[in-house]
């Protein structure tokens, strides 16, 4: 499967639909992906989108990072800070300053970046039976994404750090009472929920929109972009730790980590 085909994007009456189409893999992101996300999220600022709604093929939203799809060479010749502030802190920021509209619509699990996703969404709908994990801590690294601004400014920082430092999942309707989802639907009512919040969002004057997202951001950018920023030089450091190397080895594996026992 190439990349056009991992990320397929469609423009119809105005809404545009972003879908991470890797269920093989519960749709995880390779850096391709990464790249092809970006790419559709900048172009719609320019493109006829009235709304955006960002979501996942088959039975998951997006399980974070495809841990697989790269090689250990090629992490030992990664430039990770370099990689985060290309790839993953453009669109983000994007989708945050836009002023289009952007839904989530989230079935299954939606983990680590796919989380972070679902944080930078102004509006989330999700089915019953979605879940919400902050899981990089489990193969040694930090969240990113914006994660470590957005997170706390919807939970507060002590359910932030619990949500991090665990890596527990959250239900649905858990993410809804923390602040994190809008609206819980059963899952085969999930589409007809996303249809009708796209509707109303695309028929609503847009400089309205426009304005409301503005005024809710005017005291978020500077900290979303220290955050960011923060979080490629983290980041950077936590691929470089062994305990990152025994995380991947221990998912890859399918056993629990064994961490703390070398240096970093």
């Amino acid at each position: 499967m190439n990349q056009q085909e991992k990320l397929q994007v469609t423009l119809e009456g105005g809404v545009k639909r972003i879908t991470f189409n890797n269920p093989a893999r519960r749709n995880a992101v390779d850096f391709g992906m990464f790249e092809a996300f970006a790419r559709a999220v900048e172009e719609s600022a320019t493109d006829e989108s009235r709304v955006v709604v960002i979501t996942g093929a088959g039975d998951a939203f997006c399980s974070g990072l495809d841990l697989g799809s790269i090689s250990p060479s090629e992490l030992a010749a990664m430039d990770v800070a370099a990689s985060v502030r290309e790839l993953i802190n453009p669109p983000v920021r994007m989708m945050r300053e836009s002023p289009k509209p952007f839904v989530a619509r989230v079935a299954g699990p939606a983990v680590g970046i796919g989380f972070s996703y679902v944080l930078a969404s102004d509006f989330v709908v999700a089915s019953d039976d979605a879940t919400f994990s902050q899981s990089f801590v489990r193969v040694g690294l930090m969240p990113d994404g914006g994660a470590t601004h957005l997170l706390p400014a919807r939970v507060g920082r002590a359910k932030a750090f619990e949500l991090m430092a665990t890596g527990e999942a959250i239900t649905a309707r858990d993410a809804q009472r923390l602040g994190i989802v809008g609206l819980v639907v059963p899952r085969e009512g999930l589409d007809a929920a996303v249809e009708e919040v796209a509707a109303r969002l695309a028929s609503a004057p847009q400089p309205s929109l426009a304005r409301i997202k503005a005024a809710l951001n005017l005291s978020e950018r500077a900290g979303l972009d220290a955050a960011l920023d923060f979080e490629a030089r983290g980041q950077a450091e936590c691929f470089a730790s062994a305990d990152f190397v025994e995380g991947v080895t221990a998912f890859m594996q399918k056993r629990a980590p064994r961490f703390g026992r070398g240096r970093g």
